[in-house]
């Protein structure tokens, strides 16, 4: 728990010195903008909350995505990876307690998304489920937390981040649902969508909002946690077998 703590208390001041790490806050207003201009200009009021919903999904996981390769990145760079790797606490103990505080911090892109609807078409949009809402929200960010370990354990062998971070950014968008629901992804490509924690995600919170229901609730939540603490099963093992990988080859900072 000290260490967990003390990885918080780093991320924050690290997001203090430098809140570079958030800038998806910075474009989530401006999807918004255009994924709600897209809805007008169609004639589909109904689909608002689709157009609102997307950018904090969206904001959600590029922001748990860019941290779980900046806290490899930034140690690397520092030279402080090897000293990380050889200290007797768990890395993977780090790397849950700065994503988890940058996810958690990610949220704000929810309420961003509803003020800029609010400011722009004068709806504020309701919530039908707010109990559901809230709770979907809460078994996101968990599972976010646990697939970005997972990542994370990738990366200390990448050479670099950036690389995985680009390649794993719009298709999972596309195959979460962010703004177009997985019904209407081609028939062989929803089996692979339903592997995606996200897809479940979006699909509750459009629930929530009063959408059709597509998925049981105690289902889609279920599949969530599931997939979320199976990634974050994952990064642990594969973290740990990593980790014992470069101690052996010293193979760190040239990885």
């Amino acid at each position: 728990m000290t260490i967990f703590l003390a990885s918080v208390r780093l991320q924050l001041e690290r997001l203090r010195r430098s809140p570079g790490s958030l800038q998806a806050l910075v474009a989530t207003p401006l999807y918004s903008l255009v994924f709600l201009s897209i809805v007008d200009l169609a004639g589909r009021p109904d689909l608002m909350a689709y157009a609102v919903l997307a950018p904090g999904v969206m904001a959600l996981w590029s922001i748990g995505l860019t941290v779980s390769g900046e806290t490899v990145d930034e140690e690397r760079a520092n030279g402080s990876l090897e000293l990380l790797v050889a200290a007797p606490v768990s890395l993977t103990v780090v790397v849950l307690g700065r994503v988890g505080t940058i996810t958690a911090l990610s949220l704000v892109s929810v309420a961003e998304s509803w003020l800029v609807c609010w400011a722009v078409t004068g709806v504020l949009l309701p919530v039908a489920d707010p109990a559901l809402f809230a709770g979907v929200l809460l078994c996101t960010v968990a599972a976010m937390v646990g697939t970005a370990t997972a990542l994370a354990g990738l990366f200390v062998l990448a050479r670099s981040a950036r690389v995985l971070q680009n390649a794993l950014s719009y298709p999972v968008f596309l195959l979460g649902g962010a703004m177009v629901p997985t019904a209407l992804l081609p028939d062989w490509l929803r089996p692979v969508s339903r592997l995606v924690f996200l897809s479940w995600s979006t699909d509750l919170l459009r629930q929530s909002l009063g959408g059709p229901r597509v998925v049981a609730t105690g289902t889609g939540i279920a599949m969530i946690l599931l997939l979320g603490g199976g990634g974050f099963a994952v990064g642990v093992v594969l973290m740990r077998r990593v980790l014992t990988r470069v101690r052996a080859t010293g193979a760190v900072t040239l990885s």
